[in-house]
């Protein structure tokens, strides 16, 4: 499964008064997002606010969970949202998919999880992207 830019779907516009077909592109911030999900190798997990603070926004950590909540079509498929995690260590669901969902995509992947439902942060928390990598995405923000 790799990763695309989020640039793929039309929608209907108005340009001077004709129906024409124009690209449909998820705001910056959401491009941002899905593209640093992207980069999470299999097996590894982020959380919201770690996803937030990489891209220089560290209180949006809600706003992460918007632009994952708003993927759709290709995108679901695409972005592994099932990746980013709550800061507890737990999976959260997400518009019509269970947490259980999100668990099974990730022990697919090969994360173990506790009894309580948690993983352990220290065997399976991805360290980020490289700095320079960082801080080019930052400047597209």
């Amino acid at each position: 499964m790799g990763c695309v830019r989020p640039s793929r779907g039309t929608t209907k516009a108005r340009s001077r008064g004709r129906g024409a077909a124009v690209p449909h592109r998820p705001p910056p911030f959401r491009r941002l997002v899905y593209r640093l999900v992207c980069r999470v190798p299999r097996g590894k997990v982020v959380t919201y606010g770690q996803v937030a603070a990489i891209l220089g926004q560290p209180r949006a950590a809600r706003a992460v969970g918007t632009a994952l909540a708003a993927l759709r079509g290709g995108l679901l498929g695409t972005v592994p949202w099932q990746r980013v995690i709550s800061a507890s260590g737990r999976c959260t669901h997400r518009d019509g998919l269970s947490a259980s969902v999100q668990r099974d995509l990730l022990e697919r992947e090969g994360v173990r999880f506790d009894r309580r439902g948690h993983v352990d942060f220290a065997k399976v928390r991805w360290a980020g992207p490289r700095r320079e990598w960082t801080t080019r995405l930052r400047t597209e923000l």
